[in-house]
Protein backbone atom coordinates (compact mmCIF):
# COMPACT_ATOMS: atom_id res chain seq x y z
CA UNK A 1 0.00 0.00 0.00
CA UNK A 2 1.42 3.51 -0.70
CA UNK A 3 0.92 6.44 1.97
CA UNK A 4 0.67 9.77 1.36
CA UNK A 5 0.49 13.08 3.82
CA UNK A 6 -2.98 14.09 4.57
CA UNK A 7 -2.41 17.97 3.35
CA UNK A 8 -5.60 20.25 4.42
CA UNK A 9 -8.43 18.39 6.48
CA UNK A 10 -11.54 21.03 6.27
CA UNK A 11 -15.34 21.35 6.11
CA UNK A 12 -16.60 23.13 2.97
CA UNK A 13 -19.14 25.52 1.99
CA UNK A 14 -21.84 22.93 1.09
CA UNK A 15 -21.01 21.51 5.07
CA UNK A 16 -19.46 18.41 4.19
CA UNK A 17 -15.49 16.93 5.09
CA UNK A 18 -13.22 17.24 2.92
CA UNK A 19 -9.35 15.77 2.55
CA UNK A 20 -6.95 17.26 0.44
CA UNK A 21 -4.07 14.22 -0.05
CA UNK A 22 -0.44 15.58 -0.65
CA UNK A 23 0.37 14.18 -3.66
CA UNK A 24 -2.15 11.31 -5.06
CA UNK A 25 -5.76 11.69 -6.91
CA UNK A 26 -8.74 9.50 -6.98
CA UNK A 27 -10.27 9.93 -10.22
CA UNK A 28 -12.02 6.43 -9.96
CA UNK A 29 -12.90 6.97 -6.34
CA UNK A 30 -16.69 6.72 -6.76
CA UNK A 31 -16.19 2.94 -7.98
CA UNK A 32 -15.62 1.91 -4.33
CA UNK A 33 -19.41 2.77 -3.71
CA UNK A 34 -18.62 4.38 -0.18
CA UNK A 35 -20.42 8.36 -1.29
CA UNK A 36 -16.78 9.62 -1.68
CA UNK A 37 -16.26 11.57 -4.33
CA UNK A 38 -12.91 13.17 -5.63
CA UNK A 39 -12.87 17.03 -6.83
CA UNK A 40 -10.51 17.19 -9.63
CA UNK A 41 -9.83 21.32 -9.77
CA UNK A 42 -9.54 21.14 -5.46
CA UNK A 43 -7.33 18.08 -4.97
CA UNK A 44 -9.84 16.75 -2.74
CA UNK A 45 -12.08 13.66 -1.46
CA UNK A 46 -15.36 14.52 -0.16
CA UNK A 47 -18.15 13.53 1.80
CA UNK A 48 -21.82 14.46 1.65
CA UNK A 49 -23.24 16.80 4.41
CA UNK A 50 -23.75 15.03 7.30
CA UNK A 51 -26.90 13.48 8.22
CA UNK A 52 -26.47 10.09 10.25
CA UNK A 53 -23.00 10.32 10.22
CA UNK A 54 -20.82 13.14 11.67
CA UNK A 55 -17.74 15.02 10.49
CA UNK A 56 -15.31 12.58 12.24
CA UNK A 57 -17.09 9.69 11.19
CA UNK A 58 -16.74 11.02 7.64
CA UNK A 59 -13.03 11.29 7.51
CA UNK A 60 -13.31 7.61 8.83
CA UNK A 61 -15.31 6.91 5.32
CA UNK A 62 -12.78 9.11 3.54
CA UNK A 63 -9.62 7.26 4.39
CA UNK A 64 -11.26 4.33 3.80
CA UNK A 65 -11.96 4.67 0.53
CA UNK A 66 -8.38 6.03 0.25
CA UNK A 67 -7.61 2.52 1.47
CA UNK A 68 -9.79 0.77 -0.96
CA UNK A 69 -7.86 2.70 -3.48
CA UNK A 70 -4.18 1.72 -1.91
CA UNK A 71 -3.34 4.56 -0.32
CA UNK A 72 -3.22 5.05 3.22
CA UNK A 73 -3.78 8.74 4.13
CA UNK A 74 -2.22 9.87 7.18
CA UNK A 75 -2.12 12.77 9.26
CA UNK A 76 1.23 15.33 10.10
CA UNK A 77 2.37 17.67 12.13
CA UNK A 78 1.75 19.92 8.99
CA UNK A 79 -1.47 19.52 8.19
CA UNK A 80 -3.81 22.22 7.26
CA UNK A 81 -7.26 22.19 9.41
CA UNK A 82 -9.97 24.65 7.70
CA UNK A 83 -13.28 25.60 9.45
CA UNK A 84 -12.56 21.86 11.71
CA UNK A 85 -13.85 22.52 14.80
CA UNK A 86 -11.88 21.79 17.93
CA UNK A 87 -13.99 18.49 19.32
CA UNK A 88 -13.87 17.29 15.67
CA UNK A 89 -10.25 18.07 15.24
CA UNK A 90 -9.68 15.95 18.46
CA UNK A 91 -11.77 13.12 17.88
CA UNK A 92 -10.57 12.81 14.17
CA UNK A 93 -6.54 12.70 15.53
CA UNK A 94 -7.88 10.25 18.55
CA UNK A 95 -8.87 7.48 15.61
CA UNK A 96 -5.93 8.58 13.54
CA UNK A 97 -3.62 7.60 16.65
CA UNK A 98 -5.49 4.49 17.15
CA UNK A 99 -5.28 3.34 13.63
CA UNK A 100 -1.51 3.61 13.74
CA UNK A 101 -0.89 1.87 17.20
CA UNK A 102 -3.35 -1.46 15.23
CA UNK A 103 -0.94 -1.22 12.64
Amino acid sequence: MVKDDIAEVGIGSHGGLFVRPATRTFPLVYREAMQVGWNRESGVLFGPAPREWDHARWFEQIVAAARAQSVDLRLTPTTLWTHVPPETRFRIEAWDQSTLATE
